[in-house]
């Protein structure tokens, strides 16, 4: 299954101190200032982001958003197509190196579309029925988990255990 096409959140131009935004790979922070910064002899505009997950602070250069893949959370009518990607079975994973796969996820990760995110997460989550996954891939399917239950949560406007709960139930045999 490929991407979600056309589906996700349009990246925002313009963000607000207070506003959510989802930094590819990192997760979901909060704008907490718009700063003005120089450098080179140049002035930059920047929003500041922390990061909720890891405290970790980000600045983005206002006008490198569309690069950096900095968007919105997703809206509460988009929470039900990623429960369907997860729940999706249909799927194929393909037999290739652990090493090769872990790039090839790696590189939906940080695309930061929430429906790669959650295409990593059920195909980690499905493998780990058949075999061991190796560190690198557990590590990674605690990544996108963790990446999908915060951004599901703030979507849903509700606690992180309830969506992790909602996640598991998908994946119980």
């Amino acid at each position: 299954m490929g991407t979600q096409g056309g589906r996700e959140s349009a990246l925002k131009r313009e963000f607000k101190v207070g506003d959510m935004a989802v930094y590819p790979a990192h997760g979901v922070g909060r704008v907490d200032s718009i700063e003005t910064r120089e450098i080179a002899g140049n002035k930059h505009k920047f929003y500041i982001i922390k990061i909720i997950d890891t405290g970790m602070t980000v600045m983005v250069p206002t006008g490198n958003v569309r690069n950096v893949g900095l968007r919105e959370v997703i809206h509460k009518s988009e929470v039900d197509i990623v429960y369907d990607i997860m729940a999706e079975r249909d799927i194929s994973i393909t037999e290739q190196t652990w090493n090769r796969r872990y790039r090839e996820y790696m590189d939906k990760i940080k695309t930061g579309s929430i429906y790669e995110i959650a295409e990593v997460l059920r195909d980690l989550m499905l493998m780990r029925y058949d075999k061991e996954l190796s560190f690198g891939e557990r590590k990674m399917l605690d990544t996108a988990r963790s990446l999908i239950v915060k951004e599901l949560a703030i979507a849903q406007n509700c606690e992180e255990e309830e969506t992790a709960e909602e996640i598991d139930k998908i994946f119980e045999n």
